[in-house]
C-alpha cells in the first residue's frame, strides 16, 4: 500500500488515496451495492443447512448492506429470514407473525 502513497504530497492526499483503494469509486460502491442487494433478495437456507450456517450468511448480507449505505428495520429482516425459510419452518414461522411484534425479533 504504502507505494500506492509514498508521492503523495499532503496528509488530505494520502487520505483520499487511501479511500479511493480501499472503498472504490462510486461506480464500484454502485456496483457492489446492487450485487448484494441481490444476494440479499435471493437467499434462501440451503438443504442441510443448519440455522447458525444460515444466519452468519444472512448476517455478512446484512453487514456488508450496512456498510454500503443501505440498511433494513428489523421487521424487514425478520420478514426476510422467514420467507428464506425452507416449508418444513412454515408452521413456525406462521406461529411467529401471529404472536410476535416482528420489531422485536
Amino acid at each position: 500500500m504504502f507505494s500506492k502513497i509514498k508521492t503523495c504530497a499532503t496528509a488530505k492526499d494520502i487520505w483520499e488515496k487511501l479511500v479511493q483503494i480501499c472503498e472504490g469509486s462510486d461506480e464500484t460502491k454502485e456496483n457492489k451495492l446492487t450485487i448484494t442487494q441481490q444476494k440479499y433478495e435471493s437467499i434462501k437456507m440451503k438443504d442441510g443447512e443448519k440455522m447458525t450456517e444460515f444466519d452468519e450468511r444472512f448476517s455478512a448480507i446484512v453487514i456488508e448492506l450496512n456498510s454500503l449505505g443501505k440498511e433494513y428495520s428489523n421487521r424487514e429482516l425478520a420478514l426476510k429470514v422467514m420467507r428464506a425459510l425452507p416449508k418444513e419452518w412454515d408452521v413456525k414461522t406462521m406461529a411467529m407473525r401471529e404472536s410476535k411484534d416482528l420489531n422485536k425479533l
